[in-house]
């Protein structure tokens, strides 16, 4: 009879480790495959964490590592919540923040409730309009930014053909009013399809019989959608919000893409406003500030609204 791998192993293991091993507890033994991992994600994760909490104190420059670090206690704090260019930048983040997660759940769940629906060519359909999401940021903020052009974008055009204004009138990306919304359409675009996964999971995770007791009941069609298909598909639009709020409060490459932060400081969000204090400027100490109160700001959010979610599903 051929020896198992398993057995080679225990014939192969010395006898004094054998020993120790036979004598440890299922938790002991446990820790000694979990301990590697919980120490590589304390030394990624958390190390940095501290590190750069205990950089926020101080005037520390990453370019200038010979000088004397200074403590300033709370100063790099207060001078970031009273600066008026960064509250600018909070505000632009916020317009984006909203439009884009607002677009994405109204489209998503429109999409994922006509995909439901079961028709022809519905599997294709779906591979069609999940493809963007497939794509890397970068390939998609050159795409569009070609589809942007006002000479030869065909973004304009179909403006034009709908409005009748002339095609080189106006410029997306140039704009210090189109800029805004110029990211919300590419970031619309890119990610809605992953919201319509979302909620096509809740859609289908909707049991038939409940359609059909509410058929006998004699229910309409628009009183079925929304004390059956919003209340039971609610947790997951939720969910898809969360996703969609975190990442999008960290949006950087995209939007360095398309418009660099540009006009002006029109598109700049707290991202790109904190890689330029830390890698432009070179005000470590001040960045580290910034991404800590970034860091509480979305913590702090997020926790709240996970409490909101999960008092929604114990209904």
């Amino acid at each position: 009879m051929s020896e198992t791998p398993m057995t080679r192993a225990a014939s192969a293991t010395p006898p004094s480790v054998a020993r120790r091993i036979k004598g440890l507890s299922d938790r002991a033994i446990a820790w000694i495959f979990v301990g590697p991992t919980i120490f590589l994600l304390l030394a990624i994760n958390i190390f940095p964490l501290i590190w750069t909490v205990r950089l926020s104190f101080t005037d520390y420059k990453a370019n200038r590592a010979g000088r004397e670090i200074k403590n300033v206690g709370f100063r790099n704090y207060e001078r970031i919540l009273n600066d008026s260019d960064i509250w600018l930048n909070m505000q632009a983040t916020a317009h984006f923040l909203f439009w884009t997660i607002f677009f994405q759940v109204l489209i998503g769940f429109t999409l994922a409730y006509l995909i439901n629906k079961k028709f022809k060519g519905n599997d294709l359909w779906t591979t069609i309009i999940v493809l963007p999401m497939m794509l890397s940021p970068a390939v998609v903020g050159n795409f569009w930014k070609f589809l942007y052009q006002p000479q030869i974008g065909l973004f304009n055009y179909i403006v034009a053909f709908f409005t009748g204004k002339d095609p080189s009138s106006f410029e997306m990306l140039g704009s210090v009013d189109l800029a805004p919304w110029s990211i919300v359409i590419v970031d619309t675009w890119m990610w809605t399809p992953f919201v319509m996964l979302i909620c096509l999971a809740g859609l289908r995770s909707i049991p038939d019989y409940i359609y059909e007791a509410a058929e006998i009941d004699r229910a309409s069609k628009l009183r079925q959608f929304f004390t059956i298909t919003i209340p039971m598909v609610l947790p997951f639009l939720m969910l898809a919000v969360l996703f969609r709020g975190i990442e999008n409060f960290k949006m950087f490459d995209l939007v360095v893409q398309l418009t660099g932060g540009g006009p002006g400081s029109t598109t700049e969000l707290t991202s790109i406003n904190l890689k330029r204090e830390a890698f432009e400027k070179w005000r470590t100490g001040y960045a580290s500030a910034y991404a800590i109160i970034l860091f509480v700001t979305v913590f702090g959010l997020a926790s709240i609204y996970v409490k909101a979610l999960n008092k929604v599903k114990e209904r």
